[in-house]
């Protein structure tokens, strides 16, 4: 049984700065490609990063690009989310989730539906 467990988010002030933590266990989570999406009340799922098996390879959308950084520690069976400069619209709740499939070359999973497993989610708010 796969199991994610994030943490890290609060209460920041625009311009402020977190750091999203997610440990997975029961799975190889080493040859996982991971990905973090967050949500806001009545919205959908949104991705905000991805990262590949090694850590080699990373995506983001423009809404985050060049304030959020994804990255992981193989040995510690965990994937983090650096977020600098955060926004009020910044604010929602943050899942990571993980692939259990290999992602074809050159290709960046970005849809919920290509993610097998998910935590629970941490809220991360954002004052103006």
């Amino acid at each position: 049984q796969v199991q994610l467990v994030e943490s890290g988010g609060g209460l920041v002030q625009a311009g402020g700065s977190l750091r999203l933590s997610c440990v997975v266990s029961g799975g190889a989570f080493s040859s996982f490609p991971m990905g973090w999406f967050r949500q806001r009340p009545g919205q959908e799922r949104e991705f905000v990063a991805y990262i590949n098996w090694s850590g080699g390879t990373t995506y983001y959308p423009d809404s985050v690009k060049g304030r959020f950084s994804i990255s992981r520690a193989n040995a510690k069976n965990s994937v983090y989310l650096q977020m600098n400069s955060l926004k009020p619209e910044d604010t929602a709740v943050y899942y990571c989730a993980a692939r259990a499939r290999p992602v074809v070359a050159y290709t960046h999973p970005k849809t919920p539906s290509e993610y097998q497993y998910w935590g629970q989610g941490t809220q991360v708010t954002v004052s103006s």
